[in-house]
This record gives structure tokens, sequence and C-alpha cells, in this order.
């Protein structure tokens, strides 16, 4: 994660670099819930051809 420090100024009141501090960490959240998303849709399209091709008889 990123040191706290290093977006801040020296003017900055504990509200705007808390404030700053939780939209940011609500950004990286956000991303990595989204790539896991993706992951979740491909195995599920992968479990339901997989399931397709175990049903239809043929000679794979």
């Amino acid at each position: 994660m990123i040191p706290p420090f290093a977006c801040c100024g020296q003017s900055d009141s504990p509200e705007s670099f808390r404030r700053r501090h939780q939209e940011r960490k609500l950004r990286m959240l956000t991303f990595w819930r989204e790539g896991l998303e993706r992951q979740l849709a491909a195995l599920d399209a992968t479990i339901s051809t997989l399931r397709r091709q175990m049903e239809t008889p043929g000679d794979a």
C-alpha cells in the first residue's frame, strides 16, 4: 500500500487528508473487485462450456 505521506502537503487538514486517503483506498478496492469479477465470469463461462460438452454425446 502507498505510504500516507506520499501525496499530502504541509497545509492539508487532517479531514482532507483522511478524505483523500479514503477515496484512494476506495478506487484501489474497486479496481481489485472488478478484476476478480472478470476472473469469476471467465470461470463461470469455462464451467458452463465444460458442462455443455459433457452433456453432449460426441466424438470429442
